[in-house]
């Protein structure tokens, strides 16, 4: 009986973290440069009195690698990765890479986030414009030029998120140490005036809420049930 209550337990735990993950993905299915979050499970098999038992794991959290869609903004501080690469940029918990390419550039010329975080070039250190030299022009290799004049090269990175990665922000991951740059890899690059929309579909994640949530619903209720039947022989133990 105590076995059936712990395998519930267990199955209840696991949908409880698949749909914490839903909800975050739906959460931001409008935030640009949002990769969604998936669990993974494994079956994990313990011996309980002798009798080997299938629990659920917890699951491990990775990420959706599939790409989001390209928006035109015609905006020359918008830009999209083309390809498997990221964006550097220079966060207070270390480095973190990121999909969301909505630069600006402060009074000083520094390319930086939204949120001001300073964007980095491909050797990690952070990107200074020149604030007079008027709108910057991408080139094929990710180098900035203004008035026709080299000023800068935008980052692209290599990056494979661990299992149970740590996110920062709405879009970024957090390294824990240096991504690698990639170099002269014809399959990235980088798109000007354009940004990558989240890659989560709202309506197979809202179809998925509704099969995690009844599915959690019946480990519940097979949970009840199984507690009710402890009740009942135990009752019958002590009255014999």
């Amino acid at each position: 009986m105590e076995t059936g209550l712990y395998v519930s337990l267990s199955s209840q735990v696991a949908r409880l973290a698949r749909l914490n993950t839903i909800a975050e993905n739906i959460a931001n299915s409008q935030t640009v440069g949002f990769r969604a979050g998936q669990v993974k499970f494994e079956e994990v098999v313990e011996d309980v009195s002798g009798t080997e038992t299938s629990f659920s794991s917890k699951g491990v959290e990775y990420l959706d690698v599939k790409p989001g869609g390209l928006e035109q903004t015609d905006n020359p501080l918008d830009f999209a990765v083309r390809g498997n690469a990221w964006f550097g940029i220079q966060t207070p918990a270390g480095t973190a890479v990121t999909r969301d390419g909505r630069f600006t550039m402060s009074e000083n010329g520094d390319l930086v986030t939204l949120s001001g975080l300073p964007v980095l070039d491909p050797g990690g250190a952070p990107i200074t414009l020149d604030p007079a030299g008027g709108v910057p022009e991408l080139d094929d290799n990710g180098i900035l030029r203004q008035n026709g004049r080299l000023v800068a090269g935008i980052g692209l990175f290599s990056f494979t998120p661990p299992p149970d990665f740590q996110r920062f922000g709405d879009s970024g991951i957090l390294v824990g140490g240096e991504p690698d740059p990639i170099v002269d890899n014809s399959d990235v690059g980088i798109v000007q005036g354009r940004v990558e929309l989240s890659n989560v579909d709202p309506l197979n994640e809202m179809t998925q809420l509704i099969m995690v949530q009844r599915s959690f619903e019946e480990a519940a209720s097979l949970m009840e049930t199984s507690e009710d039947s402890m009740k009942q022989l135990i009752r019958a133990f002590s009255a014999s």
